[in-house]
């Protein structure tokens, strides 16, 4: 029962349904742009250069260099860019890697950020900005970097392979996952959390099935809204705290690295939060491992790159600095659930 709390809204706008990237030339005028820089990654260049062409005279062209944990060398190319070419504001097509590069962009010049996701991230709803450097990676929060409005047309989704559909889903759900059991959750983030998680867990195995199904798409892009709106509005975990570790030190693929932590996080707090059984039963992390399988989802931190040697600097790193969490941690604990995750061991609640 709730009888005490705080929440606060994030002053944003959100276009969902598809076909509604075609209005992107109607938010760039709402926000009064002359002038704005379409983002990618080298991928999906391609689709960039439809987008600046929708735009006509509004584009200032196409910046395709977005890389994923956006390295400070990459986005200080990318500010430079944008000041030569006389940008007024940014529109950043793609998934994570994009729309941070978009946010580093606005953190520096104070660019408006207009995000167009074509993946299931849901950095597109945050204030949370990212940057690597020297294999680490800091992040921090500034209303800055929030976009001004997010175009989500999941007709844009159609073209994004399975494994990085489920994966990138994966993502989406440690959002929720953590946003239930923060410390400044609210009924509001716990009923979009649930709500969030609830879609992914349906439209995931849809999407692994009929890749071109619409509507299975529609239902894990409107998932993953709500849990990048969770992501934005509460404090993170452990969860994230070791992902952001493991990705910046190791270069390791953002997605995937949710996808193999997440289960061992869930197995570790279940006790702690009874939140996580009501959502995923009385194996929360063993559920959630077991999903990852029948999608054909990576299981171990070794498969995606982890060196054997690297648990010590994982734990070193994710303990010099303290972050929110359920249940105690020690550095043994963390031993522990990082080396099961690196090996591919199914987790059991402890």
């Amino acid at each position: 029962m709730w009888d005490e709390f705080v929440h606060q809204s994030l002053p944003m706008r959100v276009v969902f349904g598809a076909g509604t990237s075609t209005r992107l030339g109607a938010e760039v005028e709402r926000l009064g742009l002359d002038r704005v820089l379409v983002l990618t990654t080298p991928e999906q260049e391609t689709l960039g250069r439809r987008v600046a062409e929708g735009l006509g005279a509004r584009s200032a062209g196409v910046y395709p260099h977005a890389r994923m944990h956006v390295p400070v060398e990459v986005a200080a190319r990318a500010r430079d860019a944008t000041a030569e070419l006389g940008a007024d504001g940014c529109v950043a097509v793609g998934g994570g890697s994009t729309i941070g590069l978009g946010k580093a962009i606005a953190l520096e010049h104070g660019l408006p950020v207009i995000a167009v996701p074509t993946t299931y991230a849901g950095s597109e709803m945050t204030p949370i900005w990212g940057l690597t450097e020297g294999g680490r990676k800091r992040t921090g929060r500034d209303p800055a970097v929030l976009p001004r409005s997010v175009v989500y047309d999941p007709e844009l989704t159609l073209t994004l392979p399975v494994p990085l559909s489920v994966t990138s889903g994966f993502n989406a759900l440690a959002h929720a996952v953590e946003g239930l059991y923060a410390p400044d959750a609210s009924p509001i983030t716990s009923l979009m959390a649930r709500e969030g998680a609830q879609a992914l867990l349906e439209a995931l195995p849809q999407v692994s099935t009929r890749p071109a199904d619409l509507d299975g798409r529609t239902r894990a892009q409107y998932g993953a809204w709500l849990c990048g709106a969770v992501l934005g509005a509460t404090t993170m975990s452990l969860h994230h705290k070791l992902c952001h570790v493991l990705g910046g030190t190791f270069d390791l693929p953002h997605a995937e690295v949710h996808t193999v932590v997440l289960p061992h996080v869930v197995a570790f707090n279940a006790g702690a939060s009874p939140a996580l059984a009501s959502l995923f039963g009385s194996d929360p992390g063993g559920v959630l491992w077991d999903l990852a399988a029948k999608l054909g989802a990576p299981r171990s931190l070794a498969e995606l790159g982890m060196p054997e040697s690297g648990t010590a600097e994982v734990v070193r790193q994710a303990t010099a600095a303290p972050y929110a969490n359920p249940r105690p941690v020690t550095e043994d604990d963390l031993a522990r659930l990082v080396e099961a995750a690196r090996r591919g061991e199914r987790p059991t609640s402890s």
